[in-house]
């Protein structure tokens, strides 16, 4: 279906946020025609709907279209999700090299998501020369911007004295600082260190929190991790690792949790 474009049908992207939370279809009609205007955080708004099938029917190829679009308009979000479409195969086949061009363009737009994501890409060698001081340098850039994922790795980096000079104190504070900000892997290194220094209360809140909003993969390594713990308290929320674990998993997550029920 084509839309008629009428310029004072054009909202301002606030306005499109806002219609998206109470009506996505009716939100969906002004954002493409606001896309269409050229306005360009529409570009990149009408992109993600399209990506999650909000409001509109989803459409992977499309939304990477208009992502692209709003990248070359100068959208640093929409160069990251260009990028996070090219790396994962959304709308298009799997191409690290290209993501890493899109999630640079964000990097120099000073956006902590390009930081973090062009950072992984590096720390791995996908898509780049591997390079660990240069993924270290957009850690922490992503870090100092405020981004929880990247203070816990910038975390391991320090506490590892990979590409640095080792600082476990600094370490340790990024880590509180990712956890505080909300990111459950720094939730859990937060929370070891606390078990390492005795608070174990303290230990024990932070690990039941990582419990609940961690993903899969978060949850079948660190249960393994908890297992080796030598304070009781800490070792017990193993088990619940792998209930969560099978809750959100496969026949395996389960039958592993069976085995670690019948251990005790």
């Amino acid at each position: 279906m084509t839309w008629t474009l009428r310029r004072e049908d054009v909202v301002d992207a606030q306005q499109l946020r806002d219609m998206l939370q109470d009506n996505p279809a009716s939100a969906a009609r002004a954002i493409l025609i606001a896309a269409q205007a050229n306005i360009v955080e529409a570009q990149a708004l009408l992109g993600q709907i399209l990506l999650d099938g909000t409001g509109i029917e989803q459409d992977a190829a499309l939304a990477l279209t208009w992502f692209q679009i709003a990248a070359r308009n100068g959208h640093a979000m929409a160069a990251n999700m260009a990028g996070r479409c090219h790396e994962h195969g959304w709308g298009c086949e799997p191409e690290t090299s290209k993501a890493a061009e899109y999630y640079r363009q964000a990097a120099q737009a000073e956006l902590d998501w390009g930081f973090y994501n062009y950072g992984n890409l590096l720390a791995t060698g996908r898509g780049v020369n591997k390079d660990q001081a240069r993924a270290l340098a957009c850690y922490r850039k992503a870090a100092q911007l405020g981004h929880a994922k990247s203070m816990n790795l910038l975390g391991r980096y320090l506490e590892d004295g990979v590409s640095c000079d080792q600082d476990v104190q600094a370490a340790h504070d990024w880590y509180r600082r990712s956890a505080e900000a909300g990111d459950f892997r720094g939730q859990f290194s937060h929370a070891l260190v606390l078990a390492d220094h005795g608070r174990i209360d303290d230990a024990v809140v932070w690990l039941t929190k990582a419990l609940h909003i961690g993903n899969l993969n978060f949850l079948r390594v660190s249960r393994r991790t908890l297992l080796q713990a030598t304070h009781p308290q800490v070792r017990a929320l193993a088990l619940d690792y792998y209930q969560r674990a099978a809750a959100l998993g496969n026949a395996q997550d389960a039958a592993e949790y069976r085995e670690q029920v019948k251990a005790l």
